[in-house]
C-alpha cells in the first residue's frame, strides 16, 4: 500500500475513492487523452522537405537538361560546370532517397533483463517482442511500420517476408536456434495497429549490454543514426558502470546524444513503502548526475525531465487489456500503479517532443544546409552562364552592329567606285584610241621607208615574186608592230599599270586583311601586252605587181601620165566600144558642170591614136601629114632621139629596176589598204586595254563581293547567334531566380520547424 507519495500524484491518488474513478485513471495513464501527438511535426517537416528536394531534383535535371544543350558553346558553359551540375544531380538524387526512407529512430539499451523489451512493447500497446524472466532477446530487433495490413519478419540474409511468429524463434535466448549478437531482426507491423508507427517512428531493441564487449560495433552499426536513446535501468539496483561506460562511449561517437532514463520494476517499490521516496530520491540524484557531469549532455533542470520511474510490466498489462476491452485479472496491477502509469505516459511524452525535435534536427537540418549549398551551388554557375552569356550577347550585338555597317560601308564605296573606275577605263580607252590612231598614221607614212628597207633577192620569175610577196608581208607586219609597240605600248602598259594600282588601292580598304594581302601579291599583272593585228598578209592578198617593162614616152605611157589610168584605155580602144548612158526620166538634174580643159597635144594625140586605130591607111594619112608639116629631116631627128631614148631605157630596166617599181606599187596598194583599217586596229588595242582593266576590275570587285557574301553570313550567323544567347540569357535567368526561390523556400523551412525545434 503506499501512504507517504508526495506532490500532485500522491494528492491525485488519494482521491481515487471507485473502481470507475480509477478506470478513468488508467485511461488517462494509458496515453488517450493526450492532445496531438508532438510526432506529427517530424511528419510534417519530412513531408515539407520532400516536397523541396523534389523541385530541387527537377531544378537539378532542368539545369543540367539546358547546360547540356549549350555546352557546345564554351564561351557561355565551361565543361566543369556541367560536370558539377551532373554531379550535384546525383547528389540531390541521393539525398532525395535517404529522405524517403528517413524515419525517427529510438535504441533501448540496458542490462540483461532489465525490461527493455517490455518497455517497448508496452509503447506499442502489445506483445510484439520476445519477453520474459532472464536474458530473453538474443539480437537486434527493430520494429517499423508498414502501410500493409500483415505483419511480417526480416532477416539480415533474405528479403523474403517470414511469419512474424518466428521472432520468437529467431531472437529468444532461450531458443534453439541462435543469432549472433549483433544479427538484425526487423519487424514490419501495420501501421493502424499502432499510432506510434504511423509517425515513422522505428523502435530498436538490443541484447544486454552486459553480455558482449563489442560495444564499438553495436554503436557504429545501430546507433550513429538513432534520434533517442533510452536507458532502461533496473530500479531494484543502482545505475551500474557497465551502463554508463556504453553510454560513454556512444557520447564519443555522437555529440550529445539524446538519453532517457528509465527505472523499470518501479513497482517493487510497493513492497518497501517506508524506503520509496529515499530510494526514488537517490536514483534521480545518480541518474541526473550521470547525465550532468558525466555524459554532459544535459543541464540539471533539463536532466530530471529525463528520468523516470516507470512499470513497463504493468502498463503493458494496462494497455493490452485496454485494447481488447477485456477486464485486467485481480492482482496483476499492483497498488498505486495509476501513478505509474501517469508516469509511462508521461515518458512518452517528453520522448515524442525530443524524438520529434531532435529527429527534425538531426535528419533534416543537415539535408537542408546541402540542400542550400546546392542551390547556392546552382545558382552561382547560373549567375555565371549568364553573365557570360550576356557578355557575350553584347559582344555579339556590338559586332553585328560593326558588321552592319561595314556593310553599308562596302557597298556604298564599291557603288561608287564602280562609276568612278568605269569613268576611268573609258577615258583611258580613248587615250589609247587616239595614240594608236597618230602612231599607225604616222607609220604608214613612214611605210615607204620600212619597205625600202627590206633586203632580200629579187627575181622577176612569178614563183619567186610570189615568195618575195610573202615574206614582205611578214616584214612589213612585223616591223609596224614592232614601231607601234615601241610607240604605244610603253606608254600604255605604264598607264594601265598606273590605272590598275589605283583600282587595287581603292578596292583593297573594302577587303578583310586576309584577302586585301593576296590581292596586292596578284595584282596588277605583268604579263599583258597589246597585240597590233595588221594582217598584212591577207590585208594585200589582192595586190598585183606589174614589173613589165614600159617605155615612159611610150603612147600607153603618155595616154596614162595625161588622161590617168582609167581613162587611157578608151581612146587607145576607140570609140566603137563606147556606149552613152541613155538619159532617163528618172534622173535627176543636177546643175552644169564646166567642161574640163582639154590641152592641144593631147586633142592630137587623141585623134593620131584614133586614126591609127581604124587602119593603116589612116596611118599613112598621118604620117604624110605630119612630113609635110615639119619636114623628114625633124622627123628623122626626133625618131633617133625617141629611139635612143627608148633603147636606154630599155637596157636599164634590170632587177634593181624592177625590184624598186614593185616596192613603190607596194607601198602604194599597203598604204591605201593601211588607211582603212587605221580605225579597225586602234580600236582593236583600245578593246584589249578596256578588256584588261574591265577584268582586272572585275576580279577585284569580285573579291569585294564575296567579302561581301562573308559579311552578310557572318550578320546572318550573329543575328542567330544574339537570338540564341538572348533565349540562353531569359533561360539562366530564370533558372537562376529558380535557384534564389529554392534558397528561399529552405530558409522558410527552417524557419518553420528546426528554429522552432531549438
Amino acid at each position: 500500500m503506499l501512504y507517504n507519495m508526495s506532490g500532485r500524484l500522491d494528492t491525485a491518488h488519494r482521491k481515487m475513492d471507485t473502481q470507475s474513478h480509477g478506470d478513468a485513471q488508467r485511461h488517462l495513464g494509458n496515453g488517450h487523452a493526450s492532445l496531438a501527438s508532438p510526432l506529427k511535426l517530424f511528419g510534417q517537416a519530412k513531408k515539407r522537405i520532400n516536397e523541396i528536394f523534389q523541385d530541387i531534383k527537377a531544378y537539378s535535371h532542368e539545369t543540367e537538361a539546358f547546360l547540356t544543350g549549350i555546352s557546345a558553346d564554351a564561351s557561355v558553359v565551361t565543361p566543369e560546370e556541367v560536370t558539377k551540375v551532373k554531379a550535384v544531380r546525383d547528389k540531390v538524387s541521393g539525398i532525395g532517397e535517404v529522405l524517403a526512407r528517413n524515419h525517427m529512430k529510438v535504441a533501448f539499451f540496458g542490462r540483461t533483463s532489465n525490461g527493455k523489451s517490455t518497455v517497448i512493447n508496452a509503447m506499442l500497446r502489445n506483445k510484439i517482442l520476445p519477453s520474459g524472466i532472464g536474458h530473453t532477446t538474443n539480437c537486434f530487433l527493430q520494429v517499423e511500420g508498414t502501410e500493409g495490413t500483415e505483419a511480417y519478419m526480416l532477416t539480415d540474409d533474405s528479403m523474403e517476408p517470414k511469419n512474424v511468429q518466428s521472432v520468437r524463434e529467431l531472437a529468444s535466448a532461450l531458443s534453439s536456434v541462435k543469432l549472433s549478437e549483433d544479427s538484425l531482426l526487423r519487424i514490419v507491423w501495420p501501421k493502424e495497429k499502432c499510432n506510434l508507427l504511423k509517425d515513422d517512428v522505428v523502435l530498436v531493441d538490443s541484447p544486454g549490454i552486459d553480455v558482449s564487449p563489442n560495444l564499438d560495433a553495436w554503436i557504429d552499426k545501430f546507433c550513429l543514426d538513432a534520434d533517442v536513446f533510452v536507458l532502461v535501468a533496473n530500479s531494484e539496483s543502482t545505475l551500474m558502470q557497465t551502463e554508463k561506460n556504453f553510454f560513454l562511449k556512444v557520447n564519443d561517437k555522437l555529440s550529445k546524444p539524446n538519453v532517457f532514463i528509465l527505472n523499470n520494476r518501479w513497482d517493487a517499490s510497493v513492497s518497501e513503502p517506508e524506503m520509496m521516496e529515499e530510494v526514488k530520491k537517490q536514483h534521480l540524484e545518480r541518474n541526473v548526475a550521470f547525465l550532468v557531469d558525466e555524459l554532459k549532455v544535459v543541464n540539471r533542470q533539463e536532466a530530471e525531465d529525463r528520468v523516470f520511474f516507470v512499470s513497463a510490466r504493468e502498463t503493458l498489462i494496462s494497455r493490452t487489456h485496454q485494447e481488447t476491452g477485456t477486464p485486467t485479472p485481480t492482482g496483476s496491477l499492483q497498488e498505486g500503479y495509476q501513478a505509474r502509469l501517469f508516469e509511462f505516459a508521461d515518458f512518452e511524452r517528453k520522448f515524442e517532443e525530443c524524438i520529434s525535435k531532435s529527429a527534425v534536427q538531426t535528419k533534416f537540418e543537415q539535408h537542408t544546409e546541402r540542400g542550400k549549398t546546392i542551390s547556392s551551388q546552382l545558382k552561382a554557375v547560373m549567375d555565371a552562364v549568364y553573365d557570360r552569356t550576356i557578355h557575350c550577347k553584347d559582344e555579339r550585338s556590338t559586332k553585328k552592329s560593326e558588321t552592319s555597317s561595314r556593310l553599308d560601308f562596302v557597298e556604298s564605296q564599291l557603288n561608287l567606285l564602280i562609276n568612278e573606275i568605269k569613268d576611268k577605263i573609258r577615258s583611258m580607252v580613248e587615250d589609247v584610241e587616239n595614240k594608236v590612231t597618230r602612231a599607225l598614221n604616222e607609220e604608214i607614212r613612214r611605210l615607204f621607208l620600212l619597205v625600202d628597207e627590206f633586203d632580200r633577192p629579187f627575181h622577176p620569175d612569178s614563183n619567186l615574186v610570189a615568195v618575195y610577196k610573202k615574206e614582205l608581208h611578214v616584214y612589213v607586219e612585223e616591223g609596224l608592230g614592232r614601231n607601234l609597240q615601241a610607240k604605244c605600248s610603253e606608254v600604255v602598259l605604264r598607264g594601265m599599270e598606273s590605272a590598275e594600282k589605283e583600282m587595287t588601292e581603292r578596292i583593297t580598304p573594302l577587303l578583310p586583311d586576309d584577302t586585301r594581302q593576296q590581292v596586292l601579291n596578284c595584282l596588277p599583272r605583268r604579263d599583258f601586252e597589246i597585240a597590233y593585228r595588221l594582217d598584212c598578209r591577207n590585208l594585200c592578198a589582192d595586190f598585183r605587181e606589174d614589173i613589165e617593162f614600159r617605155f615612159s614616152y611610150g603612147i600607153t605611157s603618155l595616154m596614162r601620165r595625161f588622161l590617168g589610168p582609167r581613162n587611157a584605155h578608151a581612146p587607145l580602144r576607140g570609140y566603137a566600144d563606147y556606149n552613152p548612158r541613155p538619159m532617163t526620166p528618172q534622173t535627176p538634174v543636177r546643175e552644169a558642170v564646166p567642161a574640163p580643159v582639154v590641152d592641144e597635144n593631147e586633142v592630137m594625140l587623141t585623134v593620131l591614136s584614133t586614126f591609127s586605130s581604124r587602119s593603116t591607111i589612116g596611118v599613112i594619112v598621118v604620117g604624110g601629114l605630119v612630113t609635110k608639116a615639119v619636114g623628114v629631116r625633124i622627123i628623122a631627128v626626133v625618131g633617133a632621139l625617141y629611139a635612143s631614148l627608148y633603147i636606154y631605157e630599155r637596157l636599164a630596166w634590170t632587177n634593181k629596176a624592177r625590184e624598186r617599181a614593185f616596192k613603190r606599187q607596194y607601198v602604194d596598194y599597203a598604204t591605201r589598204k593601211l588607211k582603212l583599217i587605221v580605225d579597225l586596229t586602234s580600236s582593236n588595242c583600245s578593246h584589249q586595254v578596256q578588256q584588261e582593266l574591265s577584268s582586272t576590275f572585275a576580279r577585284l570587285c569580285q573579291n569585294v563581293d564575296s567579302a561581301k557574301t562573308d559579311l552578310e553570313e557572318e550578320l546572318k550567323q550573329l543575328t542567330k547567334e544574339t537570338a540564341k544567347l538572348d533565349e540562353v540569357a531569359s533561360k539562366a535567368k530564370l533558372l537562376r531566380n529558380k535557384a534564389g526561390f529554392l534558397d528561399m523556400e529552405l530558409d522558410s523551412f527552417v524557419t518553420q520547424y528546426l528554429k522552432h525545434t531549438t
